[in-house]
């Protein structure tokens, strides 16, 4: 192994990217995920790549979320020609991903846009479906897919290079193990260096149930009639969401007539994704001999007319709705109707990155900014820790099973969520050599 070079994720929770050399020069793309968050963030989608698509001999992707594959269409202009290599439910999920990017970019008016449908489809003829604990080769690399236990079909990559034996575990986005719907994670034994992510280095998830959180949002509604928001990502967290209102439901803790509207094109489709890997569920989801994701109440809005007709609904009800960051998607409507309202509430399920409407009104802001308008916030504002990403506990367990590190790159975190990880690592771990990259530097192994 020569060297790596961090591409995205590195100061930041975006841009999810890192670029292997082997030790006869071959190279590896491990992930190619976008850049959300402020102007000064997003722009970074636009840089000149600063490597050779054509000179990659593979791409490996962990997982389906748009900050990890959502770049993968710009190979194509570079002369990208190889393989992209990712598990059944994650190529599943991409063609609804990125279909759906390429669609919303060409609607866009303050953005030119990345790329078009033309090279997504060429893009998703790239790919290679792969099981995991099953190696295989890319160049001179040796590569093995372990289960992340982050969303359906998420790995951590263990990768060993043929001519120094020396062997990289990428994390991936490890997951909040014991998961509601997906197996745990898997531990790697033993490597000489570790990327790892520290979304939440720095803290460690509440001991609350969300069930219990979400029960008692929605029964306050029910008690004195409103409107319950939950801004929600379509892939794990959409689905989690519906599988605990189908329990709470179904044991009586909430009314069985409450309209619960899944307001999210492409929430809907992952939804039915997730049904076609029912191998990939934990054992409880797969003692169920129901539909885990639907219950009585529940109506699923593909068409923008329906979205838009959810405001003439009766009350009390409840509405699920894209983005989890409230960064764009169908929550931002529903934002601009119901945020003003006292007799609405808000419930955060997920990490609320700087500089998204999500963490500004999670932080007590009175007035937002949403499509060019001034939007009082009103709503009574509720966050619980439904996080697919393992807290520091977690990153600490998952890090200290790995036998023979000798050096670990701490990415996909914000920079004092990194430190403070960093520090724990060398207190607990006694782990000395952490770097913290930052985009486009490069490191020799």
């Amino acid at each position: 192994m020569k060297k790596i070079k961090f591409l995205g994720a590195s100061g930041g929770v975006t841009g999810s990217s890192f670029l292997l050399t082997a030790q006869d020069d071959s190279q590896l793309l491990v992930d190619f995920g976008i850049f959300q968050g402020p102007r000064e963030v997003s722009d970074l989608n636009y840089k000149q790549l600063d490597f050779n698509p054509s000179s990659v001999k593979g791409v490996i992707l962990t997982h389906a979320h748009l900050d990890h594959c959502g770049r993968l269409p710009l190979l194509v202009f570079g002369g990208f020609q190889g393989r992209v290599y990712m598990t059944a439910p994650t190529a599943a999920l991409i063609e609804v991903i990125l279909r759906d990017a390429a669609k919303i970019a060409q609607e866009k008016t303050d953005y030119v846009p990345l790329y078009g449908s033309d090279e997504v489809e060429k893009v998703l003829k790239m790919v290679e479906v792969v099981e995991y604990e099953k190696e295989f080769s890319v160049g001179s690399l040796n590569v093995k897919f372990k289960d992340a236990g982050h969303i359906l079909g998420s790995a951590s990559i263990e990768v060993v290079d043929t001519a120094d034996k020396k062997k990289i575990v990428f994390s991936g986005d490890l997951g909040n193990t014991p998961e509601d719907i997906i197996k745990p994670a898997v531990y790697s034994d033993d490597a000489d260096y570790v990327v790892m992510e520290t979304t939440y280095g720095d803290e460690r998830h509440p001991e609350e149930d969300p069930s219990q959180i979400i029960m008692e949002e929605i029964n306050k509604i029910e008690d004195g009639s409103g409107v319950l928001l939950i801004p929600a990502f379509s892939l794990e967290r959409t689905q989690e969401i519906l599988h605990r209102i189908h329990h709470l439901k179904k044991d009586g803790k909430i009314r069985a007539d409450t309209p619960v509207f899944m307001d999210s094109p492409m929430g809907i489709r992952a939804t039915e994704i997730f049904g076609q890997f029912r191998e990939f569920y934990n054992e409880e989801m797969q003692g169920h001999i129901d539909d885990p994701f639907n219950f009585e109440g529940l109506a699923s809005t593909i068409e923008a007319r329906d979205s838009k007709d959810i405001i003439k609904a009766m009350e009390p009800k409840v509405i699920v709705a894209g983005s989890g960051m409230m960064s764009g998607g169908r929550i931002l409507h529903h934002a601009v109707n119901y945020l003003p309202l006292d007799t609405t509430s808000i419930l955060f399920v997920g990490f609320q990155a700087e500089g998204t409407l999500g963490r500004a009104i999670l932080h007590g802001a009175k007035t937002v900014r949403i499509y060019d308008k001034q939007v009082i916030v009103r709503a009574k504002v509720r966050e619980t820790t439904m996080s697919s990403h393992a807290d520091q506990s977690k990153l600490l367990l998952w890090l200290g099973h790995i036998k023979g590190v000798k050096k670990v790159f701490l990415a996909h975190g914000e920079q004092s969520k990194r430190m403070a990880f960093a520090q724990k690592v060398k207190e607990e771990l006694h782990i000395q050599d952490i770097a913290m990259p930052l985009v486009g530097e490069e490191h020799m192994l």
